[in-house]
């Protein structure tokens, strides 16, 4: 792996969004990216809402959606009140085009709801006509999904379905073990599948720190589950992550030349560098999350 210390330094002097307008590799496909984590508390969702501005940057088309079916709460991290969601259109209240908001700063958003678990449940022909609405996200480049935190189900089917799985964890004894509770979770429920499972390691004061959690969990996760995961690298902890919230501005716009903010644009540009296995791509995607293989 590249020195990410010394990248940063490097990029620290040159803060600069990245202005790379080129076309995704792979055409038109969608790279779709699931972002969860064992346990709350450990900056997920704000990871999820920065990595998505931070692509957009980049000038990348791209489409976060709420998947915390508990708690979710994308929409006070952008400061906005969604007026519709996802249930309204399994409800056919709405369309999809009626609930994805475009927002101020470059990206799209949709909205979650605690009533999406009612998708279990829907006849054929409800999952169907819910189905054809997803054609509405089939511009985007890229689409992250901000999951639950933990191992409820519909956490484990958004991960299934990706392309790729970014598991967030802290230095903290309890956001490690319930990192590796949930990727033993995955590696169990998901034996026969080639999941992209990618570490990140949020809060850390060294850059050896991150490094040292990642190599011993790619360690144990090798030896015990037999599953590869990758370290996509890490963030600092930075007083300016909570000024943000605080202010409901992301952070990648209220502080971009901050440390955090400098971590995940240089996260962002080693993703924009690697091509993933498509998981059969947007309608894939959604014909597994409706249960259709």
């Amino acid at each position: 792996m590249e020195d990410q210390a010394a990248e940063l330094r490097a990029m620290l002097h040159n803060t600069r969004p990245g202005s790379d307008n080129s076309k995704n590799p792979d055409g038109h496909k969608t790279r779709v990216i699931a972002v969860s984590s064992g346990k709350g508390g450990v900056g997920k969702t704000n990871i999820s809402v920065n990595l998505a501005i931070a692509f957009a940057q980049t000038g990348k088309r791209v489409i976060l959606i709420d998947g915390d079916l508990g708690m979710a709460n994308v929409n006070v991290l952008l400061g906005i009140t969604p007026k519709a969601n996802l249930l309204d259109v399994i409800n056919k209240k709405k369309k999809m085009t009626d609930i994805i908001l475009n927002t101020e700063f470059g990206i799209q958003f949709i909205a979650g709801a605690n009533g999406f678990s009612r998708i279990a449940n829907l006849t054929d022909e409800e999952r169907d006509s819910f189905a054809e609405q997803f054609t509405a996200l089939s511009s985007a480049d890229i689409i992250i999904i901000d999951t639950g935190a933990g191992v409820s189900d519909n956490v484990l089917r958004f991960i299934e379905v990706s392309d790729e799985a970014y598991i967030i964890t802290t230095p903290e004894p309890t956001a490690i073990t319930d990192a590796y509770g949930l990727i033993k979770i995955i590696a169990t429920e998901f034996v026969d599948n080639q999941l992209n499972l990618k570490l990140l390691v949020n809060r850390v004061h060294s850059a050896d720190e991150g490094k040292r959690i990642a190599d011993r969990m790619i360690n144990i996760v090798a030896q015990f589950l037999n599953t590869p995961l990758e370290y996509l690298g890490f963030i600092y902890d930075d007083p300016t992550v909570v000024s943000s919230v605080l202010r409901q501005k992301p952070l990648i716009v209220a502080q971009p030349n901050s440390k955090a903010a400098v971590c995940i644009r240089h996260i962002v540009s080693r993703i924009d560098k690697t091509v993933v296995k498509s998981s059969g791509g947007l309608a894939g995607f959604f014909r597994k999350i409706m249960g259709r293989n």
